[in-house]
């Protein structure tokens, strides 16, 4: 069944399905129609997002086991509602200990009955990446011992040992073994086994494998066949070898009354993923599509200019992310790279293309891939892959040496299933590296180094663009309904950079470029004798991230301590001046000295607090935006987390904090519930009502005439319209005239009271 709206919660040893159950009534007053829940299988001990599976039979007793899952669904079906969960076919934990079938693996190595689950490279043994030093020099420091039939390693982490090969000497017993332990330092350039980016603790798996699909989602079925759950969302579907084939054999088990959606990033113009039997995406591309409606692209050129003098850097975001993708594949994805190439190699029968030729196309088709992936399988490909296929050739040709265009186009040829030779494993490599080079080198490398606008740099976001067109958003909302009406609507996640309402208040810089460029250098005027060290970009984007957060009145230690947390994650993602390899801690030390110095210095916390004051009525207004078209344009809303109220989150963990329920619970009903709080409960209580209108009603954009600030729309079904318009960035209210159907009205009509305006006919 279609989810009316769906409400996420993130599970963990702190908040387990007897915490989940006791929300149900909330939620239930609240209008939500179905919980959906972060993984629920049993992950590595500790964990707090569930990402990290390492048994995928069983539900998680950390949550409460199968007991506290079933207490919690029939809560919700005493209440009418449901729940979708969250899978992740893509990849296993592997550390710690806890995952039975990799110590299997490491014990049996090939001939493990789990060895086909994961994708390893069985030509040598398994690389284990897990030391602080060399093998030799742990063994000498005395950092190894045997115990049980494992090896330990710094009194900590267990290794299985073989049951036929023991050797008195350590270093002949760990040679013997079907893995080999290694610095930690190895992994990007020689590890033999594909993990979740570059996580060494996620090991990839071979869902492909029709036993292996078996085995990893016999829970799921089960679950779904005993009326359990109504559907899933797919953790990094572009991770799999073959997302299309893996999505169409999950539609056939689970039916077609399922509710399956998939966690993919779109490209620029990259569609929904039409034809592979999912009911669309969870929603990253909507909260992109929103975000860009209520920024105003009249302020790049300003906001640019800005960012290049208060920076130095005069890089474009297009050349911070290209050397990005060179950087990472050169490094944090060499060994990656050497078994695709190697893949590639296999195939090739012209001796005048040499591997270094080969090697030379990969890299730079790599360098300027505009999408995470495409779909071939190696014998085929979608129509959809051909216009990628298309821009990755216009894009790289000024990159390509001189004579070496053939061997380009023999690359493309086999991504598109007409080259020679069974392609299916390098298309299979290329495409698993094309999407994590995608992730790293933009969303946690890209947007810690280009700052004109941190409200553009997020999950799914295209940071090259700062705003759209009222014409061209309503081009999206039609395709959505035509291609994806029950695609899921969110404007917040576990994986968003900073929370919706952040972006709300900073997306108001947008339209003031000048009054925020004078701000930014009274307060980079503010000196202290050590704060030259810090440098100019880093400072420019902790402003912004100290207003886009900023809580109201005053600051606390907590606030200090979360924008301390973010901007140390920042400075490791961004590699310019530290990073997680090789911290630098004089650097770290002195951001944030700079950061208590700001929140400490009276007039700075004065005029911050001034500023976000003035901001307020046009942040609000694009809080209630975003909030609006969540819930009333093509698709299902999703609803984050407490964001009920206000979402001044940052980066993860933070956006993961524990949320005050009994804060929420209080406001149902509540005239002194605040405005966000009650534009939700009205807009759930109106989708109640009248699901089928928003579940399968039309959307017909209506025309405005005298402002390009005013978007309104309607939608239409069994006789009933609901008749929508929002006020766009900013709060005066244009003299325009919006052309609904039974009559033009006003937009100071409209918008007396509020920025939103919807009715029901």
């Amino acid at each position: 069944m279609i989810p009316r709206a769906t409400y996420r919660l993130q599970l963990h040893a702190g908040f387990t399905f007897a915490d989940a159950a006791a929300l149900v009534p909330y939620l239930d007053a609240l209008g939500i129609s179905h919980v959906y829940a972060s993984p629920i299988t049993v992950a590595a001990a500790g964990s707090t997002h569930g990402y990290d599976v390492v048994d995928p039979t069983r539900i998680d007793p950390a949550l409460g086991g199968e007991e506290g899952f079933r207490h919690l669904v029939a809560a919700l079906r005493a209440r009418g509602m449901g729940v979708v969960i969250d899978i992740v076919p893509n990849h296993m934990g592997v550390a710690g200990g806890g995952n039975a079938w990799w110590n299997d693996v490491l014990a049996k190595g090939p001939a493990s009955d789990h060895a086909r689950v994961f994708d390893v490279d069985w030509s040598r043994r398994l690389v284990l990446p897990v030391l602080g030093d060399t093998l030799a020099a742990t063994i000498a420091n005395g950092d190894l011992a045997v115990e049980d039939g494992h090896v330990v390693a710094y009194g900590e982490h267990r290794f299985p040992l073989r049951a036929d090969h023991h050797a008195d000497d350590l270093a002949t017993l760990l040679d013997g073994q079907h893995y080999r332990l290694a610095s930690w330092r190895v992994a990007n350039d020689q590890l033999n086994w594909r993990r979740f980016f570059t996580v060494n603790d996620l090991a990839g798996v071979r869902i492909e494998d029709p036993a292996v699909f078996a085995a990893t989602h016999a829970l799921y079925f089960r679950l779904h066949d005993e009326g359990l759950i109504d559907g899933v969302r797919v953790d990094h579907v572009d991770g799999l070898t073959d997302p299309i084939g893996y999505c169409r054999a999950l539609r056939e088990r689970l039916g077609p009354d399922a509710y399956i959606v998939v966690e993919k990033i779109l490209g620029a113009g990259e569609a929904q993923p039409v034809g592979w039997g999912v009911d669309g995406t969870s929603g990253y591309d909507f909260m992109e599509q929103v975000a860009t409606l209520i920024h105003d692209p009249l302020g790049a050129l300003p906001l640019e200019e800005l960012w290049q003098d208060v920076s130095g850097r005069f890089k474009g975001f297009e050349t911070e992310e290209f050397e990005a993708r060179q950087d990472l594949l050169a490094w944090q994805f060499s060994a990656q790279l050497d078994a695709c190439v190697a893949a590639f190699v296999a195939l090739n029968r012209d001796e005048a293309v040499t591997p270094a030729m080969l090697r030379r196309a990969i890299e730079r088709l790599l360098w300027v891939f505009p999408v995470y992936r495409t779909y071939g399988t190696g014998d085929a490909a979608p129509a959809r892959d051909a216009p990628i296929r298309g821009t990755v050739r216009e894009r790289v040709s000024w990159l390509i040496p001189p004579g070496e265009a053939h061997v380009v186009d023999r690359i493309l040829a086999w991504l598109a299933g007409t080259g020679p030779g069974d392609a299916a494993d390098a298309v299979r490599r290329f495409q698993q590296l094309s999407a994590p080079i995608a992730a790293k080198s933009v969303e946690d490398t890209a947007f810690y180094r280009s700052g004109r606008l941190l409200s553009r740099n997020d999950v799914g976001f295209d940071a090259t663009m700062l705003g759209i067109g009222v014409d061209a958003f309503h081009r999206l909302m039609v395709a959505r309904a035509r291609d994806m009406p029950h695609a899921m609507l969110a404007t917040a996640t576990h994986d968003h950079k900073r929370g919706e309402d952040v972006r709300a208040r900073l997306a108001v810089l947008s339209t003031m470029p000048t009054a925020w460029r004078t701000r930014v250098e009274a307060w980079a005027a503010l000196s202290w004798d050590w704060d030259h060290e810090v440098d100019g970009g880093d400072r420019y984007m902790l402003l912004q991230t100290i207003v886009g957060a900023w809580p109201g009145q005053g600051t606390s230690p907590d606030f200090a301590d979360r924008i301390k947390a973010w901007q140390l994650k920042a400075l490791r993602e961004a590699r310019l001046r530290s990073s997680w390899e090789a911290p630098d801690s004089d650097y770290e030390a002195a951001a944030a000295a700079l950061a208590d110095a700001y929140l400490a210095d009276a007039r700075f916390v004065a005029e911050v607090t001034a500023f976000v004051a003035d901001l307020t009525p046009a942040a609000t207004a694009n809080t209630l935006v975003q909030t609006l078209l969540r819930y009333t344009l093509p698709g299902v809303p999703d609803l984050y987390q407490g964001t009920e109220l206000a979402d001044l989150s940052l980066v993860d963990p933070d956006n993961r904090r524990p949320v005050d329920y009994a804060a929420r619970i209080a406001l149902v009903g509540s005239n002194a519930a605040p405005a966000k709080f009650r534009l939700i409960a009205d807009l759930l209580a109106l989708r109640r009502a009248h699901p089928a209108l928003f579940a399968d009603g039309d959307y017909t954009p209506v025309a405005v005439e005298g402002s390009e600030r005013v978007v309104a729309f309607t939608r239409q079904r069994d006789g009933r319209t609901l008749k929508v318009a929002a006020l766009i960035r900013g709060t005066d209210v244009p003299p325009a005239t919006v052309g609904f159907a039974d009559g033009p009205v006003e937009a100071a009509m409209l918008f007396a009271d509020r920025p939103v305006w919807y009715a029901l006919d």
